[in-house]
Formats: structure tokens, C-alpha cells, sequence
């Protein structure tokens, strides 16, 4: 239901809320994946985090975001002037459902990301008081659009495309053929090359529109008919 908690929280703390130095959200820390890639978003929202990230990091292919908004609960400590950071380790296609159970967490992924966030606090510590700095919304640029593919995307994907992190039954990409791994490069005439360029390019069609989506399978290009 939203940052309903969060929100509460900020308006109604138990503790002082201008003694809060900054936020730390682990929202999805569970399932580092093989080439440990972890984003980091919020390191605009102090002068210090983005340096203090980056020199306590030994194990990880970082994906640092500097915005403080996004989908999850440190927003609402954003909102109030707070500096933010939030930890993630990629969508998957158990989120928000019964099958996201322990056995497909990575435990040892989780210590060393719980041995990491350790070492960011103690820096952070000895620095006093972090001053808060505003950050651009990177969400007020997303292009609105009506349709998709029903796939879930990998958000930590830095290659050339969009890379399909997990599909759905009886979606226009299942109905078309299209399998987790595939990385779209195209729809229609638009190329793409990012999660923006993917979104920009869906916002182009409506419920009931057909086009070719040009797919990377392994070292193969496939072109697969998708209606939406």
C-alpha cells in the first residue's frame, strides 16, 4: 500500500526526528546475483555519501543512483531533509508473491552486504552531522505509457538494451515467445538502449497494437510479433 509506514513515521516519530542523521533502507538485499552488482541509490543526498560508498566497497559492481525518490521508504526521510541511502539488489520475478521464500535467498550475499552497510555507518559516524542536499526527481522524467510487456525488467542491467529478469503467464511477452535472459534492443522503429528508452518506446502504442520486438538471445538477434 505505498510508504504509508514511513510517511507515518516522519510525521509522528518516537524519537527526535532532527537528531536523525540520515536514513539506510535495505529494501531487497536478499538475492545478490553472481557478478554482485548492488545499487545504491541516494549518494546525491549528501556531499559525502557518494565518496563514503565508493571507498568502503571491495566486493561489489556498484550501481549508484544519486536521486533520493524512488519506490520505497526512504523517500519519506528524503522529504523531511534527510539524507538517504537505499540498498537493492534487483528485481525478480517471486516479488510480492508467495514463492519469494528463504531458500532462494543469497545468505552469503546478505552478510556481505550487511558487512558492507557496517563499514558506510562507521565512516559516516566520524564525519558529525551530514548536511542534506537536494536531488533531482529522476522519476518526473519517466514517459507515461499504457501498455507493457508484462516482463520484469533487470534494473541492474548496464548493458546495451533491456534485459528480461523474469515473465509472467499469459502476457504479451509469453504469448509472443519472449524468455527470461532475451534483452530488448527494439520496438518497432525505436531502438533500445536503457530502461528510458524502453519505457519512452512503450509509450508509443496502446492496448490492442501489434509490432515486432527485435530481441539478443544469447549471441542470436530473434524477432517476435508482440500485441499488446
Amino acid at each position: 500500500m505505498g510508504l504509508l509506514g514511513s510517511n507515518y513515521f516522519v510525521k509522528h516519530p518516537t524519537i527526535d526526528i532532527k537528531k536523525v542523521n540520515y536514513m539506510i533502507n535495505m529494501d531487497m538485499v536478499g538475492r545478490l546475483k553472481t557478478d554482485s552488482t548492488l545499487a545504491v541509490y541516494g549518494v546525491g543526498t549528501s556531499p559525502v555519501l557518494k565518496q563514503t560508498v565508493k571507498a568502503n566497497n571491495s566486493n561489489f559492481k556498484l550501481v549508484p543512483k544519486e536521486s533520493g525518490v524512488g519506490p520505497s521508504d526512504h523517500t519519506s526521510f528524503y522529504n523531511v531533509d534527510i539524507p538517504v541511502l537505499h540498498f537493492f539488489t534487483g528485481q525478480h520475478e517471486d516479488y510480492h508473491k508467495p514463492s519469494d521464500d528463504f531458500e532462494k535467498l543469497n545468505y552469503e550475499g546478505m552478510q556481505t552486504i550487511a558487512n558492507y552497510i557496517f563499514e558506510i555507518i562507521t565512516d559516516l559516524d566520524n564525519n558529525g552531522t551530514l548536511p542534506f542536499r537536494a536531488t533531482i526527481n529522476e522519476s518526473d522524467a519517466v514517459p507515461k505509457f499504457e501498455v507493457g510487456l508484462g516482463v520484469t525488467p533487470d534494473y541492474l542491467f548496464d548493458g546495451k538494451g533491456m534485459r528480461i529478469d523474469g515473465t509472467r503467464a499469459n502476457t504479451p511477452a509469453t504469448n509472443a515467445g519472449i524468455q527470461k535472459g532475451d534483452i530488448v534492443v527494439k520496438i518497432g522503429a525505436h531502438d533500445i538502449s536503457d530502461m528510458m528508452t524502453y519505457m519512452k518506446a512503450l509509450s508509443n502504442y496502446k492496448k490492442g497494437d501489434t509490432t515486432d520486438v527485435t530481441l539478443k538471445r544469447g549471441d542470436d538477434l530473434v524477432v517476435v510479433a508482440v500485441t499488446f
